[in-house]
């Protein structure tokens, strides 16, 4: 297979990683060295390998261990963007949900209904500024190419529909809703398993629990966290993809961490929400919160957005007044008031923001940023999940460019990830739908890895779900079985439940 065919052997496993592991040290000829395994990482490993680029991607702990895993599950048309006067950023993130939408993960990601429940606390002000905002987005759809039938105009709802979408709202006062549409990731980490292995496919070297120390432009010592070892590789290129921690790579840079922390339910909490719950926060005219319906039988509900300075935790917790705040503020909306009681999980990110002379983190901006540091390293920072594929371009680019690599141009956006199946094609798929909506046209595959028991009483995971993950996605351990292959470790009492099935599912 040449790197610009397509795909071959997309497996990621225990034995493809000792021996990928072995061959590094006596290959050489690498043309970019990419460390970090989260979203930005795997998607500039398949932009540099789907290039004809000798990529290796390196993480020192598991494919999405940071950021990546952390979101809201929301792919954005950037509505929120227009509201701060970011045209570009705001036309550049619904141009990359059409992407995603259509080519790159339509099995991964779908369209989601949005409501605006019109309460008494919605003046006609601030009602009339909503709904321009959703009138904007629906420009930013048509500019962006996508068309209606895939995310329907926005317009008012009767309170009768806002219910039926929206369960648990207050109805008193209720004066119908305004509607409009976005995307939603069935799971962001499976999206980074999904573009690893695509890399893979395309002739990439990905590497977990492998960390890069004394790392230089053209230079790092690779060290295989669970023996030891080390190698010396000296790469053309070397990007920077760390999130949060790019700083500890590159110290010439300085961050500004923000956390968005999000609480966790059960969908009966809810009353079988099928539309993302969007509540405006009491006192602010362009700050929302909202509610989910996400898998497993769960509903999430975020967002906040605080400064997180100092050291940068490998998993970030929500604090007090985070959990108060999202809290209060989705009570306003609801007919019985949610209490802590209600929480079955919670869950926070770090986004990697660009440390500003002034500014609270809620108004810095999203845009992405390609650095160059003294030593030579590229580094890539900033930005959000949705457009993680414009952010890889243009890391890649300022690669190729630097340091004058062979490659050809971008086509990331014509590529479609393992799994990829949307339309018909996805209706004659022979699995079940649970198994299609997290692997697409894979479903099958996983099907026959193992059983089809649960692996844990009450809990929609299957064991061969679990065999899947330690044959094909580059799963080692328990913890990757449980945090990021599947989403059970965000209850704790069902990672209790489901450990000894991850257990005897990893070596």
């Amino acid at each position: 297979m040449t790197r610009n065919s397509m795909p071959g052997d997309t497996a990621l496993n225990a034995a493809r990683r000792a021996r990928e592991l072995r061959e590094l040290g006596d290959s050489g000829g690498i043309d970019l060295l990419v460390i970090g395994g989260g979203v930005t990482g795997a998607g500039a490993a398949l932009d540099a390998a789907a290039r004809g680029l000798r990529t290796v991607l390196v993480e020192r702990q598991d494919l999405a261990f940071g950021t990546s895993r952390w979101s809201s599950k929301l792919v954005h048309g950037g509505l929120r963007y227009l509201a701060s006067g970011q045209v570009g950023i705001a036309h550049e993130s619904a141009v990359e949900r059409g992407i995603l939408l259509r080519t790159t993960a339509p099995h991964l990601v779908r369209p989601l209904p949005q409501v605006v429940p019109l309460l008494p606390g919605i003046g006609s002000a601030q009602r009339a500024l909503i709904r321009t905002g959703f009138v904007a987005g629906d420009v930013l759809r048509r500019s962006a190419g996508t068309p209606a039938a895939m995310l329907p105009r926005s317009r008012h709802i009767a309170s009768a529909e806002a219910l039926r979408l929206a369960p648990t709202v207050r109805r008193a006062g209720l004066r119908g809703g305004l509607q409009a549409w976005d995307g939603q990731l069935v799971d962001d980490a499976r999206l980074v398993v999904a573009l690893a292995r695509t890399a893979a496919g395309h002739g990439a070297t990905v590497l977990t629990r492998v960390e890069a120390l004394d790392v230089q432009g053209d230079s790092a010592t690779l060290r295989d966290t669970l023996t030891g070892e080390t190698v010396q590789v000296r790469p053309r290129a070397v990007l920077n993809a760390t999130g949060v921690w790019a700083d500890q790579v590159d110290p010439s840079i300085e961050l500004r961490p923000s956390r968005g922390t999000h609480l966790v339910f059960d969908a009966a909490a809810f009353g079988g929400l099928s539309a993302a719950l969007t509540v405006p926060v009491p006192g602010s005219t362009s700050r929302f919160v909202f509610a989910f319906p996400a898998a497993h039988g769960r509903v999430y509900l975020g967002l906040t957005d605080e400064d997180a300075p100092g050291p940068v935790p490998d998993e970030p917790k929500p604090t007090d007044s985070e959990i108060d705040f999202l809290l209060d503020t989705i009570n306003t909306a609801l007919r019985e008031p949610l209490t802590r009681n209600d929480i079955r999980g919670s869950y926070a990110g770090l986004r990697p923001l660009l440390k500003t002379s002034s500014g609270s983190t809620a108004d810095i901006s999203r845009r992405h940023a390609v650095l160059h540091s003294p030593n030579g390293i590229i580094t890539i920072v900033g930005g959000k999940l949705t457009t993680y594929r414009r952010m890889a371009q243009d890391a890649v680019d300022a690669a190729v460019t630097a340091r004058h690599l062979p490659a050809t141009p971008c086509r990331t956006h014509r590529i479609p990830l393992v799994g990829a199946v949307s339309g018909t094609a996805r209706d004659r798929i022979t699995a079940p739908p649970l198994l299609v909506d997290r692997y697409g046209s894979e479903a099958p595959l996983v099907l026959a890895a193992g059983p089809a028991s649960p692996v844990a009483p009450g809990i929609d995971v299957t064991a061969a779900e679990f065999t899947f993950a330690v044959t094909h996605e580059a799963a080692l351990t328990p913890d990757d079985l449980l945090d990021r292959r599947t989403r059970i470790g965000l209850i704790p009492e069902d990672r209790t439940a489901a450990y000894p099935a991850a257990a005897a599912a990893t070596p």
